[in-house]
């Protein structure tokens, strides 16, 4: 099919950047235009479908799988395409943003598969949208070094042989790119990071012998899904390659999608590759949709809900179950520990964790998993090769023994833990030290020896909204209340400027991070999502 007279150019509106006219080029810039044209509109029906959704949910305070679809989940002749020879092996998956360090330490790390980010990992300033496109052409190209200005070491990549695959992660549904309008309007981000990447490599991509692969985040919903479906449809028809190219994994991270797992593989059918456990945002979902539920949606501090909490095991198995039912492939959650170069013994303590979470999720039929550090790699890899041997995935284990319930996905009350005390300092901490870095352009975080991102910041902060709200006391007999948010803020500001002296604490965003996390946290108002507001602070 002939490519269509392409649509007006969007407008760049941003300062000039490096090599940018070889990812802004006019047939580049028309195709995302012509994306925006065709795709946007439904984006904001189904931008409205969730706000509808989450009034119900705040009305009843449940949820169940649809009766409407009842007849794709019972039709058991549908399956997945098969996976490309390229996809076939994910038992151990690298995570990160698109800077050049980055890429070249991710492609070399080790993993199967680097899932790029543009998403949660990345703060969507123009030079990160812009220059982490260029980062991947270079990295197809082998055009790609890096040397680090402190240390002066250099780094360049492993033979293409021994180079993780790439899966592309763009922006969720709901952001906006604001650098590029179209009649007047910004461009959706996801359509702006799928549109410049799809445009660029998609045929390079082929001559590799892979092809676009992409995971997508923040699905709410199987018609979020046939949406992407049509996206991919028409992308490559555009550019000229065989319907089926694109692969891609939804990350089943909401809990309304945790409802229609088998509805979003069905819709994305011909271009599914599998679905992944996001547990951080999973749990954000969670508390953001049951955030007035009462105390029976209270979850306790983030570090006490483990991947062995029931409502958590349920989701991770139906998960399982529902991939290997349609030939799909399961990948599970993150391992976000950083090790630390000054204390053994965290270390020591954090790969047996590690190792652990990886063994369960081995055993539970996960065909893979992922890791936020490249020292984590080996951890995994020994958990699934000594499941899996010499084989590439556990497809074939259907867990038939699987059955959940519709309630078991939200049985929060399940769990014994409590919030704590030092569960609000921590999500104070965390959220006020995430923010800051993101309005400086970063996007992945090491704090306390985590590699935090978005999703942690908005656990933090929904979960101190959640407690306030609901009036929890703490183990320490204190009410939570505004009043309490604002003092351990207070106290946490004072101390980072303490730990890093009045002139670095100056030249950070330190009182900016802290005035909108307590925004965020506070506010009557819920903010959907933290990334809105921070989006209009963001520079650059």
């Amino acid at each position: 099919m002939s490519a269509p007279a392409p649509s007006p150019l969007a407008i760049v509106e941003a300062e000039p950047l490096p090599r940018q006219e070889e990812v802004l080029t006019d047939a580049a810039l028309a195709f995302v235009a012509e994306l925006h044209r065709r795709f946007t509109p439904r984006r904001d029906e189904l931008l409205a479908r969730r706000a509808e959704r989450r009034a119900e949910i705040a009305r009843t305070c449940t949820l169940d799988f649809l009766p409407e679809t009842a007849g794709i989940r019972e039709d058991d002749s549908w399956r997945v395409a098969p996976a490309p020879p390229a996809l076939d092996d994910r038992r151990v998956e690298i995570t990160g943003p698109t800077d050049r360090k980055m890429t070249i330490n991710a492609l070399n790390s080790g993993a199967k598969v680097w899932l790029a980010d543009f998403e949660d990992a990345s703060a969507p300033t123009w030079q990160n949208v812009v220059l982490g496109q260029l980062n991947l052409i270079d990295a197809y190209e082998r055009r790609i070094d890096f040397t680090d200005d402190r240390s002066g070491r250099t780094y360049a990549l492993k033979p293409a042989a021994e180079l993780a695959t790439v899966v592309m992660r763009p922006r969720g549904w709901h952001l906006e790119e604001r650098h590029l309008t179209f009649d007047g309007r910004p461009v959706p981000g996801a359509l702006v990071d799928f549109g410049l990447y799809f445009f660029h490599n998609a045929k390079r991509l082929l001559d590799l012998g892979k092809g676009p692969y992409f995971y997508l985040p923040k699905t709410e919903s199987h018609l979020e899904a046939r949406l992407w479906n049509d996206v991919f449809v028409f992308a490559q028809d555009y550019v000229g390659i065989p319907q089926g190219t694109v692969r891609a994994t939804v990350l089943i991270e909401t809990i309304t999608a945790a409802y229609e797992m088998e509805e979003i593989l069905y819709e994305l059918r011909d271009h599914a590759s599998g679905l992944n456990a996001g547990r951080w945002d999973y749990l954000f979902s969670i508390v953001k949709n049951f955030r007035d539920g009462g105390t029976k949606f209270v979850l306790p501090d983030r570090n006490a809900v483990t991947m062995t909490a029931p409502f958590m095991r349920a989701y991770t198995e139906l998960l399982v179950r529902t991939c290997h039912k349609r030939g799909a492939h399961a990948v599970g959650g993150m391992a976000a520990f950083i090790p630390s170069r000054k204390d053994a013994e965290v270390n020591k303590v954090a790969f047996e964790k590690v190792k652990a979470d990886k063994d369960r999720e081995a055993a539970d039929g996960f065909d893979g998993s992922w890791v936020a550090h490249p020292d984590l790699v080996p951890i995994a890899m020994a958990s699934f090769d000594a499941v899996l041997g010499d084989k590439p995935n556990q497809k074939d284990r259907l867990r038939e023994d699987v059955s959940v319930a519709a309630g078991d996905l939200i049985a929060i009350d399940s769990l014994a833990a409590k919030p704590t005390y030092d569960g609000l300092v921590n999500a104070v901490q965390v959220g006020i030290r995430y923010i800051e870095a993101w309005l400086r352009g970063l996007g992945a975080v090491a704090i306390f020896n985590l590699m935090e991102d978005a999703a942690t910041a908005e656990i933090s902060r929904s979960q101190i909204w959640q407690w306030i709200n609901a009036g929890v006391v703490f183990d320490n007999g204190e009410r939570a209340t505004p009043d309490l948010a604002r003092e351990v803020a207070t106290r946490e500001l004072a101390a980072i400027r303490a730990e890093l002296g009045d002139d670095a604490f100056a030249a950070g965003r330190w009182q900016e991070a802290h005035d909108l996390l307590l925004k965020v946290a506070l506010d009557e108002d819920y903010e959907d999502f933290l990334t809105l507001p921070a989006y209009e602070q963001l520079v650059g």
